[in-house]
């Protein structure tokens, strides 16, 4: 190839990754999740969490394990209510192309004798996903 052809497919192929960079960054702020995201989001990992801790094994004094015959069902009701706490209890810091979310809940007596679990959850939001990166749980009491 002539010298001149190579010459310009320098600034070519430069020219082309800026603008691919520039698209990717522009896809990752669109794609930023928003509080709203994480609000469905928080809701359903509750849901799960909640119900591995509460419903499963020794989660809940024997008084209430005869009276709440379905406790999986009772924590999936509540979803609503439990995004909503969790999006009270959440700090955002917006990257604009990631966010990160703190969530930290719990530790409130529930009932007498039964105390929520302690947690803060730090979660990345990233391209409409979200990733776990530390979880720090107190297990609560049951008294």
């Amino acid at each position: 190839m002539p010298r001149s052809v190579l010459q310009r497919q320098g600034p070519i192929a430069a020219a082309l990754a800026a603008f691919v960079t520039v698209g990717i960054g522009l896809g990752l702020v669109v794609t930023n999740p928003s509080m709203e995201d994480y609000e469905e989001h928080a809701g359903e990992q509750l849901v799960a969490f909640l119900s591995s801790e509460l419903c499963q094994g020794e989660g809940l004094p024997m008084v209430l394990q005869l009276w709440i015959r379905d406790c999986p069902g009772l924590v999936a009701s509540q979803q609503a209510a439990l995004a909503a706490l969790a999006v009270n209890a959440t700090s955002r810091l917006n990257l604009g192309v990631v966010s990160l979310f703190t969530t930290k809940i719990g530790g409130n007596p529930l009932l007498p004798g039964l105390t929520l679990p302690e947690v803060e959850v730090l979660t990345l939001g990233v391209a409409g996903q979200f990733v776990l990166l530390r979880t720090v749980s107190d297990p609560g009491s049951l008294e």
